[in-house]
């Protein structure tokens, strides 16, 4: 499979009387966008607002980022078996506004949206602060259960960024990112697999494969270009700090990683898709499988990452001691819960196994947000997000709060700003 990402690149985002990129300017017909959001008589108000980096912005509470694209060559249309027809992709052309996101926001969905700061302390946790954001504001009819709700917000980011993105069908792309899997030859590269596991627990934390709720699957393999044009799809509301946004699943950090070495000093030889799931009998029925996968694919070495916390720990742990036990090195990538003071247990589970972990940081740790010139949104849900706490919001407007409420600040894929020191 060989995929092709015709990069655009978005510098500005203006309204205007059409929707087209002109001059490395994304430019939307605010209306146009209107009557597109309120074609799903389950929403019943709708604006939108754009926030460009460095603005005096705080957007809140956000619910996904979703990167606006188009295909335009090869099997499957953008987000198959959700807004598109069915069909596999990961092969031919897509365009990508690159520099540009939708951003979904509205009366909170569960409890755990979050935030992005476009300048300030803020901004220098989340990788949105730096692009040119879309942001959706719409309102549910009244009485709408959860469920629905979050279905409505979902498929209104993902039909905005359809829409923009198509203003690039004929735009030619300043640079070409070629994602193929090609036959490597030397034997002596150790042999890499990725297993991706994907939020699926329910109560409003789901992700789609293909528009099927992961949930009701058996771990599987996937070509590592589906990830990239469009297979996978948010659905979830878990803390905003490691929410994997559909954003993230479109430019997955590891597999971008894993390409750009495959060949050099490895070989990249796929991705199992697996799920987090509640029950005791899910999560030892889905590591036994991704386990096996690993083996029958010859891997003799994983990487795994996880969405989450607390009761993801325990599926991750079992998936990096099945693998280990069948003769596999791990390296596991995780955030921590390690409280304000970073003296607490860090992970919810551990194994003996697990000798191997990539940190991205405590999500415990408290910043301090001073108040911003606008709000898109409304700030009154932040004392309830996960991360905030009563007291939290100042007269002034300003906010003292755990990162965790920030999208994006210690994402488990590597996609993020947080680095390490050493002493």
């Amino acid at each position: 499979m060989r995929l092709e990402l015709g990069i655009i690149k978005i510098k500005d985002v203006q309204f205007g009387d059409k929707t087209r990129v002109e001059d490395g300017t994304l430019v939307v017909n605010k209306k146009e966008l209107i009557d597109l959001l309120l074609q799903d008589d389950r929403l019943a108000e709708a604006d939108v607002e754009l926030a460009r980096p460095g603005e005096e912005v705080r957007i809140i509470p956000v619910k996904d980022v979703i990167e606006p694209r188009i295909k335009v060559n090869g099997t499957g249309e953008l987000f198959p078996g959700v807004i598109g027809r069915m069909g596999t992709v990961g092969v031919g052309r897509t365009r990508v506004l690159r520099g540009a996101a939708v951003v979904t926001v509205g009366r909170i969905v569960g409890f755990q949206e979050g935030l992005i700061d476009m300048t300030g302390p803020g901004a220098r946790y989340t990788p949105f602060s730096e692009t040119n954001n879309v942001a959706l504001i719409v309102q549910p009819v009244e009485g709408l259960a959860p469920y629905a709700h979050e279905e409505a917000l979902r498929l209104a980011g993902l039909r905005s960024a359809a829409y923009l993105g198509n203003a690039g069908r004929e735009v030619a792309p300043e640079e070409v990112e070629v994602y193929e899997l090609t036959p490597v030859t030397d034997t002596t590269l150790p042999r890499v697999a990725y297993v991706y596991p994907l939020l699926s627990e329910g109560l409003l934390h789901d992700t789609y494969l293909y528009g099927v709720d992961v949930k009701n699957i058996l771990p599987t393999i996937i070509h590592p270009n589906e990830l990239m044009d469009g297979a996978i799809t948010s659905g979830n509301c878990v803390s905003a700090c490691d929410k994997h946004t559909t954003y993230h699943h479109t430019n997955n950090a590891v597999v971008r990683e894993l390409y750009r070495r495959h060949g050099k000093d490895l070989n990249f030889i796929g991705v199992i898709i697996t799920n987090l799931k509640v029950t005791l009998a899910d999560k030892q029925r889905s590591s036994d499988y991704a386990s096996k996968l690993a083996k029958l694919l010859g891997a003799e070495g994983v990487i795994i990452t996880k969405e989450g916390f607390g009761n993801p720990d325990t599926d991750v742990m079992m998936l990096c001691k099945k693998i280990e036990d069948r003769g596999i090195r791990t390296v596991l990538i995780a955030d921590e819960f390690a409280g304000r003071d970073g003296a607490s247990q860090s992970l919810a589970d551990t194994v003996p196994q697990a000798d191997a972990l990539v940190s991205v940081g405590n999500a415990n740790e408290v910043v301090t947000l001073p108040p911003l010139k606008r709000i898109i949104g409304d700030l009154n849900p932040v004392e309830s997000i996960a991360g905030g706490f009563d007291g939290c919001l100042a007269a002034d407007g300003s906010v003292d709060i755990e990162i965790q409420a920030i999208i994006g600040a210690t994402c488990q894929l590597g996609f993020g700003k947080l680095t390490a020191q050493g002493y």
